[in-house]
C-alpha cells in the first residue's frame, strides 16, 4: 500500500477520533481492522461499499501506531495550531481541516521519514478530498506557517 494510501487510513481514524472518548476510540481503532467493511445504498438506491481497507500486517501495525503517536501528541500539537492560527482556534474549526494539520504537523515535528514539503502537500491533498472548496488553502496557509 503506498504512504498516499495509509496517510488517509491514519487520517479516517484521526477523525474519528473527535468524537470518541479515548476508550472508545481505541475501540473505533481496533473495530477499524477487525470490522473493516462497511456498505450501504446511495439515495438513487445503489449498492456501494463505502469502506473496506485491505491492510495487510505491516501496513495496519504502520497505520496503528502513528495514529496512537498522533494522539499521544495531539495537546501539543494543537498548541502549535491555536499559537500559528491567528483568528482560529482548534474549537473552531472544522474536524476535517484540524486533523489534517495534526497529521501533518505530527509528520513534520515527528515523522524524520517524511520531508516537510512531502506532508505539506499530502495535506492540502487529503483536504482536497475531505475537505471544502476553502480547505486546501486554509491548509496549505496554516502549515506554512508552521514549518
Amino acid at each position: 500500500m503506498t504512504r498516499r494510501e495509509l496517510r488517509e487510513h491514519c487520517f479516517k481514524l484521526l477523525f474519528c477520533a473527535d468524537f470518541y472518548s479515548e476508550g472508545e476510540t481505541r475501540e473505533q481503532i481496533e473495530q477499524y481492522f477487525t470490522e473493516p467493511r462497511e456498505d450501504d445504498y446511495t439515495p438513487e438506491g445503489v449498492y456501494e461499499l463505502i469502506h473496506c481497507p485491505e491492510l495487510d500486517v505491516y501496513d495496519s501495525g504502520y497505520v496503528k501506531t502513528k495514529v496512537e503517536k498522533v494522539l499521544e501528541k495531539r495537546p501539543e500539537l494543537d498548541a502549535a495550531i491555536d499559537e500559528t492560527a491567528k483568528g482560529w482556534s482548534t474549537r473552531r474549526m472544522g474536524k476535517v481541516e484540524l486533523t489534517i494539520l495534526r497529521l501533518a504537523l505530527f509528520e513534520i515535528r515527528f515523522d524524520e521519514e517524511v520531508p516537510d514539503k512531502v506532508a505539506i502537500n499530502e495535506a492540502v491533498e487529503l483536504a482536497k478530498k475531505f475537505g471544502g472548496d476553502e480547505s486546501p488553502a486554509f491548509v496549505n496557509g496554516i502549515l506554512a506557517k508552521l514549518v
